[in-house]
């Protein structure tokens, strides 16, 4: 019944509004985000240098295909939240990997979210040209 069944490991990071959901299958070496490549999805080098930290932190770059499903928030939250889910897909298929990611703070939720805008005011913290008289 069940034949070939194929081997993949599932970690979900999440950053500002962004979410991701990786799934790393034993390859080549091969991120897709969303259909497409991470030179395409990532036009700066910025947005691809954390897709790639915890792969090459751990030494396990050339041994997973990374398929990504990304969506919410921006490009930044969206590369550290892929960061985060690599991370801990790789802690599930490796447990003794989990020290090592830790320390380098991959496996951290960054709470820090946009604040609201008040009423009254511009945004957040911005008020209205305040006039005396």
């Amino acid at each position: 019944m069940a034949a070939n069944k194929q081997v993949q490991y599932l970690g979900t990071g999440r950053r500002k509004k962004a979410i991701a959901r990786v799934f790393l299958r034993p390859g080549s070496g091969k991120v897709t985000i969303n259909g497409r490549a991470v030179e395409h999805y990532f036009p700066s080098e910025a947005g691809r240098l954390p897709v790639r930290q915890a792969l090459l932190a751990t030494e396990m770059a050339d041994n997973f295909d990374a398929l990504i499903l990304a969506h919410g928030g921006g490009l930044s939250g969206q590369a550290q939240a892929i960061r985060m889910g690599i991370s801990r897909a790789l802690v599930e298929f490796n447990a003794e990997l989990r020290p090592k990611l830790k320390s380098l703070g991959y496996l951290t939720r960054d709470a820090r979210s946009r604040e609201r805008k008040k009423y009254g005011q511009k945004g957040a913290r911005k008020r209205f040209q305040f006039s005396k008289r």
